[in-house]
């Protein structure tokens, strides 16, 4: 029985990584397809979102399982807990990247982002492909030097996000409303997307050092 509860702890691990890898891939998938306005790549990615939404629900499901089967203490129920809401970030990672290819399928033919803001956005979209990519490490290494490169990516894309916003209130901004509300979206959307990925790094540091990480507000409130 006890080979067959600590079988079910890897399992938990293993499917958290695998959602963490499909959350790469769908943000990979969503950037080549806002940069190319490719409608297709963009379908793909809001298709996809539903594998990383059943995942979820069933590691959901086999954690609730674990808790009220096997009644785990300590670290383990620490780990489940924090399992938990962990697969909740990275659905709504899963979710965030999905809403950057809906925005391209929304605009298609045209490129959703101007060429006024258009390096930001890419820097942006880079950070976040590059957030996903070290969850993924640190789910699978739990080596916290990946946790540090997520905070500083976080703290650029933070950065980048504000430059959007002055970009858009600027006198030469001359973009119809329609536009600068995809900007607008597009950049909220990225800037959640690694803000999650932080929340996720910060419950992998509780579990390896037992130490708390608070989120520092950013200048957006987020």
């Amino acid at each position: 029985m006890r080979e067959l509860y600590r079988a079910d702890l890897e399992r938990l691990g293993r499917d958290l990584t695998e959602i963490a890898r499909l959350v790469h891939r769908a943000m990979m998938d969503a950037q080549a397809a806002l940069e190319a306005a490719d409608v297709h790549g963009a379908e793909r990615v809001i298709s996809e979102d539903a594998r990383i939404d059943q995942l979820q629900e069933s590691l959901d499901e086999q954690a609730v399982r674990i808790l009220a089967l096997q009644a785990p203490v300590a670290t383990d129920l620490r780990t489940v807990v924090a399992t938990l809401r962990m697969s909740s970030s990275l659905e709504r990672m899963g979710d965030l990247a999905r809403h950057v290819a809906q925005l391209t399928r929304l605009r298609y033919p045209e490129h959703v982002i101007p060429e006024q803001v258009r390096t930001v956005i890419t820097a942006m979209c880079d950070a976040a492909v590059e957030v996903a990519e070290e969850v993924v490490l640190l789910l699978e290494t739990q080596d916290l030097a990946h946790g540090d490169r997520i905070d500083a990516l976080n703290e650029d894309v933070n950065a980048l996000h504000l430059s959007v916003f002055r970009a858009i209130a600027a006198p030469d901004w001359s973009a119809t409303p329609a536009t600068t509300t995809d900007v607008t979206l597009a950049s909220r959307y990225l800037e959640r997307f690694t803000d999650h990925g932080l929340s996720v790094a910060a419950k992998v540091r509780y579990l390896v050092t037992g130490e708390w990480a608070t989120h520092r507000p950013d200048a957006t409130g987020s």
